[in-house]
């Protein structure tokens, strides 16, 4: 059993050195403190020899060019000793969230993290540390602690002398103190929430309120209060059944729109009684929302009953996923660490949220992503009350809150989604939420199109399989196959004694035989397809190998469905016919399990009918709407595709490697349905962002033509009134914040120029810079030739695709570095919100055409051709130079690497600023001067 302070808490400091790992050189910290700058090849021989102290493994064994590196992470030691508090993954990051003086240098970054153990060791030896005086959480601190120990952990020994634990204590169980569920609180049920009213919110009120929730001592900023005037008619009645009141708000930079549509959602929710959900593509906007909301609610306690942020179940842990990974301990005690530190984490989190949330990003990339992340429920397996935690889940915490909530932060995904199956389900219209924001709303056109489309492939097949028959053969017994419930046992007691029931349940399963299982990428590199389902991927892929262009690069492939080969269409008519015979009988079983809703309507327990209709709805979904639309896919094969969609065959590639193959359906314009799923059940909308429309700040292309691109990317188009136009400028004065330079005299074909160009500018910055790419290859190879300068100017180079950390992860880690650097894809721009001087330079390899796929070419037919693939890349090239200006003090530059951009391009940037052409000498001497010369006084508000 385990005593707490059985014996003198001791720091037991490991005899080990400390690694830094730089770009080229690394520093290398002996215990007796004599420190060395080694070349990194020495570094990575030195560090396999004994076990250093470091700061986040993955990422110093990718500099160091090995796979795996066994190590004293630091990292570990902080998630355990400081769990669900925020942290960067560097040994400045470390520095800042233990309050060390941050280390200039790499060599003072070692003796930094020298100091940074002896903090964290040292808070877990100090008896009158907060824990330490609740006994009850310092007896699980220490259980937790010794059960790690025994698992092997690095830190263990020291973390267990800290904590006084005897080297003879023993846990009295395997897994002991890992049981973290058994002190969460409960949730309780409350009566169902009467509908919201109808008053409507006035513009003047708006504007009242948002004064009231700046202050009195606020600074004056009329584009704000304009803004939040100008967007009320989206909290007014509607006057006629699937005609919501939609208005179209486009915010340049610096008005403060978040604030602006908060203020008068709040308010129509303590009006009505009801909820307005805001809607947001990235996580980082979710954050920026989440400490706005502190102005709505000041009391902590009171914004944790009326503000939730809501994300789909796969973004949870699972608290019956954890619990069974620590029963399977025994089996594998390598385990203990890692789950050890998810306890640490489920025992201190506020909501339970893996992605985005208080859990650190970088913990998954320590501890294994099946060990973290895949402890969710990403494969709809839920048994809701059936499970032992139910009243205790994270995710029914949530739903319940938000049933009650004023103001729930969502993403885009998770409402399409919700209110699509509500709409095939046959929901209560009562039950969905009547007022929505839709903040980055350019990018409600994609979000539409990854919610309502269909995949058809390898990956999705075999995980209907799974999720209906469970875990299969080798995969019993690993850490995965106890979390892999299948369709038995997750409804077994609930047909039970039901004889058409059981049967339905017994035919579906048999039918899911046809279904890929497992290894089936194998089997059709091989060429020897099993089932009706592998058979179909077998020639899909043949089809596409046959007719794809550049088969032999290492990206993905594609080809269209028509003429399909003789082989596809005899391979769909078998796989149709047996899905087919896994639908009927899962029609079956759910007509079933309504009639018992039916038939026991006044005994069932109120936990067993939410139980009986959750599984009603996942049974609809993947029975009726993912079966039913794979079976539509499969019968156009052998006559036309709809005019209203797009099909096509693909292989999906890593690295060269082919990882998926199926055939794939969107529609020409995802609008349509999110026209018809979202915004037309709704009373009011509003669709707002700072890129809604099509050209510059004032001027450019026609306002009406600007406008119409708004209105047909919203989805506005597809709804009986026309929408509600808004538009309030920034107030920020580009002309004289920033700067746009047309490289002409860089081949963009040419690598090595590239990389010099992006060198020099990045140089001539002294940091802060961002660097764009339109092609993973370029990034990586710009990514070599330049590290080597810039690390002799002792500038950080972050990558994505090169580093070993997640793309937020690194965000975060280039705001708080105002000089380092960060190479990413284009995609990465939309994460990056990074105000000061952390980001005051842009550079683009290439103007960001379109990528020309089946889909797009479709798309361009549709909407305009060229002008659609400018009005796409204007778009882009506005986006990105949004992230310059974040502030009204700061002064950034844009740059692009492509001497072939066309003028029309130049309505993408604001009025005033001026496209320069010049060569790369000219603009390197221009960023330099520029962003050195001291700035000048702000005449305009600071946001």
């Amino acid at each position: 059993m385990i005593r707490p302070f059985a014996r003198p808490p001791t720091l037991r400091v490991p005899d080990a050195p400390v690694l830094v790992a730089g770009l080229t050189q690394a520093a290398w910290l002996e215990p007796t403190g004599e420190i060395e700058s080694v070349d990194l090849t020495e570094a990575a021989a030195r560090a396999q020899a004994r076990m250093p102290i470091l700061c986040h493994a993955p990422a110093t064994a990718r500099r160091l060019g090995v796979d795996r590196l066994a190590a004293f992470d630091l990292l570990e030691l902080f998630a355990f000793a400081r769990p669900a508090q925020f942290c960067l993954p560097t040994p400045r990051g470390l520095a800042l969230a233990l309050g060390l003086p941050p280390p200039i240098g790499i060599e003072d970054e070692a003796a930094t993290l020298h100091a940074a153990m002896r903090a964290l060791l040292t808070s877990l030896a100090d008896p009158a540390t907060t824990e330490a005086r609740r006994p009850r959480e310092a007896r699980r601190l220490r259980a937790i602690a010794a059960t790690m120990a025994r698992g092997g952990w690095s830190w263990g020994p020291a973390v267990t002398a800290a904590l006084g634990i005897a080297a003879t204590d023993e846990p009295a169980r395997r897994g002991s103190g890992l049981d973290v569920w058994e002190e969460l609180p409960e949730w309780s049920e409350h009566a169902p929430e009467p509908p919201p009213g109808n008053l409507p919110v006035e513009p003047e009120e708006a504007r009242r309120r948002l004064a009231a929730l700046l202050g009195p001592e606020a600074e004056a900023r009329p584009q704000q209060a304009d803004y939040a005037s100008a967007i009320t008619p989206a909290f007014t009645p509607r006057a006629a059944l699937g005609a919501p009141r939609l208005v179209l708000a486009e915010a340049g930079t610096g008005v403060g729109k978040t604030l602006g549509y908060l203020a008068p959602a709040g308010l129509w929710a303590e009006k009505n009684g009801g909820a307005v959900w805001i809607s947001t593509y990235t996580r980082n906007l979710q954050h920026q929302i989440d400490g706005e909301l502190d102005r709505l609610y000041p009391d902590p306690a009171v914004k944790a009953v009326k503000a939730v942020i809501r994300k789909g179940r796969e973004n949870y842990l699972c608290l019956l996923n954890l619990e069974e990974a620590v029963r399977a301990l025994p089996a594998r005690p390598q385990d203990a660490a890692a789950l050890g530190l998810m306890a640490r984490w489920a025992g201190a989190t506020r909501d339970g949220d893996l992605a985005g949330g208080d859990f650190p990003g970088w913990l998954a990339d320590l501890i294994g992503r099946g060990r973290s992340l895949g402890l969710s429920d990403r494969r709809g397996e839920c048994i809701y009350s059936a499970c032992p935690h139910y009243h205790k889940c994270y995710i029914e915490r949530g739903v319940r809150r938000a049933r009650r909530a004023e103001i729930v932060v969502a993403n885009h995904a998770l409402v399409m989604i919700q209110a699509a199956l509500a709409e095939k389900d046959g929901a209560d219209e009562r039950t969905l939420p009547t007022r929505y924001v839709f903040d980055e709303g350019h990018h409600v056109f994609d979000a539409a199109d990854n919610a309502f489309s269909g995949h058809l492939s390898g990956r999705e097949t075999a995980e209907l399989r799974r999720w209906l028959l469970g875990a299969e053969g080798g995969r019993q017994g690993s850490l995965f196959a106890s979390r892999a419930r299948g369709l038995r046992r997750r409804i077994e007691d609930l047909v039970s004694g039901d004889d058409a029931a059981e049967r339905a349940l017994a035919e579906a399963l048999r039918a899911a035989r046809a279904l890929p299982a497992e290894a089936w990428h194998q089997r059709l590199a091989d060429g020897v397809p099993d089932g009706p389902a592998e058979r179909f991927l077998a020639a899909v892929r043949a089809q596409v190998h046959a007719r794809a262009h550049g088969a032999s690069n290492p990206y993905g492939l594609e080809t269209e469905t028509a003429p399909p080969l003789p082989e596809v269409i005899a391979a769909a008519a078998e796989l149709d016919a047996a899905l087919d015979r896994l639908q009927q009988p899962l029609a079956r079983l759910i007509r079933r399990l309504a009639a018992r809703l039916d038939d026991e309507a006044e005994t069932l327990d109120t936990a067993t009918r939410i139980r009986i209709e959750a599984v009603i709805r996942s049974l609809r979904r993947r029975g009726e709407i993912e079966l039913g639309g794979w079976r539509a896919m499969l019968q156009a094969l052998a006559a036309e595709t709809p005019p209203e969609f797009v099909d096509w065959f693909a292989i999906e590639r890593l690295d060269g490697r082919e990882i998926d193959v199926g055939m794939h359906r969107h529609w020409v314009d995802p609008t349509i349905p999110f026209a018809a799923a979202v915004a037309a059940p709704a009373h009011g909308l509003l669709i707002t962002s700072a890129t809604l429309t099509d050209g510059g700040e004032s001027g450019g292309t026609e306002i009406e033509a600007r406008w119409a691109t708004a209105e047909a990317r919203t989805g506005a188009v597809h709804l009986p009134n026309p929408a509600i136009r808004a538009r309030v400028p920034s107030p920020f004065d580009y002309a004289a914040q920033t700067r746009v330079f047309v490289v002409t005299d860089v081949r963009k074909d040419d690598l090595d120029q590239v990389a010099a160009a992006y060198r020099a500018l990045f140089l001539a910055a002294g940091g802060g810079a961002l660097g764009l790419f339109t092609a993973i290859v370029r990034l990586r190879g710009v990514h070599r030739r330049i590290a080597p300068a810039l690390d002799a100017a002792g500038l950080p180079l972050l990558a994505q695709h090169v580093d070993g950390l997640d793309t937020s992860t690194l965000v975060d880690i280039f705001r708080a570095e105002e000089d380092a650097c960060l190479l990413g894809t284009d995609a990465v721009r939309d994460g990056v919100d990074v105000p000061g001087r952390s980001l005051r330079l842009i550079v683009f390899d290439r103007v960001p055409w379109p990528r020309p796929d089946i889909l797009h070419r479709a798309r361009k037919a549709a909407f305009g051709g060229r002008a659609y693939d400018d009005r796409l890349t204007r778009l882009k090239l506005r986006q990105a130079f949004g992230r310059l200006v974040r502030r009204a003090d700061d002064r950034g530059v844009f740059v692009l690497l492509d001497p072939m951009m066309p003028s029309r391009l130049a309505d993408a940037f604001p009025e005033g600023v001026a496209v320069e052409r010049v060569g790369l000498a000219e603009a390197t001497a221009a960023v330099r001067d520029f962003l050195r010369a001291e700035e000048r006084p702000a005449s305009v508000p600071r946001p």
